[in-house]
């Protein structure tokens, strides 16, 4: 398909003078759409930045779709230290009549690059965006893991349409459903009702307070490891590091913490989509949420270009196999541990006969935490959980 008709090039606003000494930044380095008659190649694509603007989604962040060019001037700006991968920006989606011809846009710009193994990081726009990513998968068959980083779980009510506070709702009943498991990561209590709580719990999903993370980051790794779309939503990052959102909180995620998740995103292997949603450049201070979001997208590069191929199949070598007993348990929980990377994953693949459609989900990534909480005789949340979704 030739996409490039559902694309208008990068602004040339864009292109600043260099303030930083040296050479081979990203905006001299990667593959700009510039000229409306020269589209690029996407043979040898391995990262496509991709904007959008369109905020008729958003709930009281009307301004966001102004974002998308702030976030490119500072990522150009960044240096390239990966002078083997190739990165490519495909500048907009254009902007339809409706709101429906912007997500159609989207769906056919995202199904081209995910069908040719290329990896969009989607810019810009209302987190609606992430019912879009979600929708290119259908073809495929297979069920899919979501994560979403925010303060908010955005599951709206039965009766509300599609926004950036309710695009769950719409996923979850979406027919046919292929959603296998959502994760949000960073949820802050006092925005969320008990029943939204309750309900997480009861479709078998994952949610991690703000603060169980904040203890220790590096929780979130497995987290984002399982996952395949991963939806950032700027809002999720404290004010004083990310001022540029309508409804920023004083509680969040500091700009460091942002930036390793974003690194563990590019680092997972199962990962084949992230965005970054709701900034607001019209609130920004001296371009300081631009700035931390051009690093954040910066990190995932970096993650990424360290990524392997560490998931494991049934016939992988590459493990270190530990069997453990639980006294209550009907059998043995079995741990993997990757021999170069140190990843740890709960072996599920006893459950061999299921549909096709879990196949990829018989391996649940877990941290060296799961392994001893197993060797203290407890179950981990984790087994238990998955084994209900694969029954």
């Amino acid at each position: 398909m030739e996409i490039n008709m559902f694309l208008d090039p990068v602004d040339e606003k864009c292109f600043v003078a260099n303030v930083r000494p040296g050479k081979n930044t990203l905006g001299e380095t990667i593959t700009i759409f510039r000229n409306e008659d020269e589209f690029p190649t996407l043979e040898g694509v391995q990262l496509a930045l991709v904007g959008i603007k369109d905020e008729r989604g958003a709930i009281d962040n009307h301004g966001c779709e102004d974002g998308i060019d702030p976030i490119r001037k500072a990522l150009y700006q960044l240096f390239n230290h990966w002078p083997d991968l190739k990165i490519v920006d495909l500048g907009n989606v254009k902007t339809g009549k409706e709101i429906n011809d912007t997500y159609y846009a989207v769906n056919q710009v995202l199904t081209e690059l995910i069908k040719n193994h290329i990896v969009p990081i989607i810019i810009g726009a209302s987190q609606d965006f992430t019912y879009s990513m979600y929708q290119v998968y259908e073809p495929t068959g297979k069920l899919v893991n979501i994560t979403a980083i925010d303060p908010l779980f955005d599951i709206g009510n039965d009766q509300e349409g599609l926004n950036s506070h309710s695009y769950m709702s719409h996923i979850i009943l979406h027919q046919p459903n292929y959603l296998f498991n959502f994760t949000n990561i960073g949820y802050q209590s006092y925005y969320v009702d008990n029943e939204n709580i309750e309900l997480m719990k009861q479709l078998l999903f994952d949610a991690y307070r703000l603060g169980s993370i904040k203890q220790n980051i590096e929780l979130a790794e497995p987290l984002i490891r399982n996952t395949n779309i991963l939806s950032f939503d700027i809002g999720s990052i404290r004010v004083a590091d990310a001022p540029g959102v309508k409804n920023a909180s004083p509680n969040g995620f500091n700009g460091e913490e942002a930036c390793r998740m974003t690194r563990y995103a590019g680092l997972s292997y199962r990962l084949t989509s992230i965005g970054f949603f709701e900034y607001n450049p019209h609130y920004d201070i001296n371009s300081r949420t631009a700035n931390l979001i051009a690093e954040m997208i910066w990190y995932f590069i970096e993650g990424f270009s360290n990524r392997q191929d560490d998931v494991p199949t049934l016939d992988s070598t590459d493990f270190k196999r530990y069997n453990v007993q639980i006294a209550e348990g009907d059998g043995n929980i079995v741990f993997l541990c990757h021999k170069i990377s140190g990843k740890w994953w709960i072996d599920m693949s006893f459950k061999t006969d299921d549909d096709a459609k879990f196949e990829r989900h018989h391996f649940i990534p877990c941290s060296r935490e799961d392994y001893d909480q197993a060797m203290r005789n407890e179950l981990p949340d984790k087994w238990w959980q998955f084994y209900q979704k694969l029954m």
